[in-house]
């Protein structure tokens, strides 16, 4: 969509003052069991579950681990993995059987069901560095065909002192082929060491931005690796700076419309959706079809709380 007004005043995020923004504290997540892997989970977060259709954010920084993740299921939502260090074989119930390695995107599309299984490659405990992101599927996306992709060559968007790998949407005029069904736009970005650069966004999108090395400045809020520091709609620039040289990851989308019910490895509407993908998980239906190489082995559903789930609302 291009702007109609014949002299638009560009929008800078400055916000010194914390303004516009939120610091939101990462907390360790223990997954233990066969996974044996702790995690830092920025999202969801009580008072802000999601950004844009990004509505779950992992990062793994584990020195000497062997990631064991038997076959789950997933319904409502898409799988984004995106490895830093360590390379991960994945295997789902439409067939794939890949490695995905650094600098390569896994993506999984669950519509109305799908399961996958994913371990690290080789026998050996070695580094596992990386993100695990989901993407809520929208109503009329909710029950497209289960779908997998991985993409090996994904484009880059360059500015002085900036390099940007774009894992979905567009930043700077440069788009990933990767599907998505609403916009939205996720990216892993270096700066040089003392850099100051603008990065056109879109002002719809509300953003996240999260370092994963060095100190960044971010319209005068300064950044370290940890937090995810949420900015909301109506920048069309980002001021970023580095002294040190920073790596981070961009986010953004538009503000999700519809209310979600999150729990477990589910996305849906109501407490009734939740309820009939864990039992049609738990009576092995081939609504979630199954994963080559396991046999019988698969990770059990958790038992639902004893209250109705009701979807997440956010407070800011």
């Amino acid at each position: 969509m291009t702007r109609l007004d014949a002299d638009p005043v560009p929008s800078v995020c400055h916000a010194p003052d914390g303004s516009g923004t939120r610091l939101l504290e990462a907390r360790e997540v223990p997954l233990g069991g066969v996974r044996g892997l702790s995690v830092h989970r920025t999202l969801p977060q009580r008072e802000l579950p999601m950004i844009g259709a990004w509505c779950f954010l992992d990062r793994f920084d584990e020195d000497r681990s062997l990631m064991r993740v038997l076959p789950h299921p997933h319904t409502g939502l898409q799988t984004v993995t995106w490895p830093l260090v360590g390379d991960i074989r994945h295997r789902d119930s439409v067939g794939s059987d890949v490695v995905v390695r650094p600098g390569e995107l896994n993506l999984m599309t669950s519509g109305r069901g799908v399961s996958h299984s994913e371990f690290s490659v080789g026998e050996e405990a070695a580094a596992m560095h990386g993100l695990q992101l989901w993407v809520a599927l929208p109503e009329t996306a909710a029950s497209v065909p289960a779908a997998f992709e991985q993409h090996t060559d994904l484009p880059v968007h360059r500015a002085p002192g900036l390099e940007a790998t774009v894992l979905v949407g567009t930043l700077g005029g440069v788009t990933s082929t990767a599907t998505v069904h609403s916009p939205l736009l996720g990216a892993d970005v270096t700066l040089e060491a003392d850099t100051v650069v603008e990065v056109p966004v879109d002002p719809a999108f509300e953003h996240g931005v999260l370092v994963l090395d060095g100190v960044l400045e971010v319209g005068g809020v300064e950044l370290g690796s940890g937090p995810l520091l949420y900015l909301a709609p109506g920048c069309d620039r980002l001021e970023l700076r580095s002294a040190t040289g920073a790596r981070f990851v961009l986010l953004g989308g538009t503000p999700f419309p519809e209310e979600l019910v999150m729990w477990w490895n589910f996305v849906g509407r109501s407490h009734e959706d939740i309820e009939s993908a864990r039992e049609d998980w738990e009576a092995g239906s081939p609504r979630f079809g199954s994963v080559a190489g396991h046999g019988t082995d698969r990770i059990p559903a958790p038992p639902l709380p004893n209250v109705r789930l009701t979807p997440r609302r956010r407070s800011i």
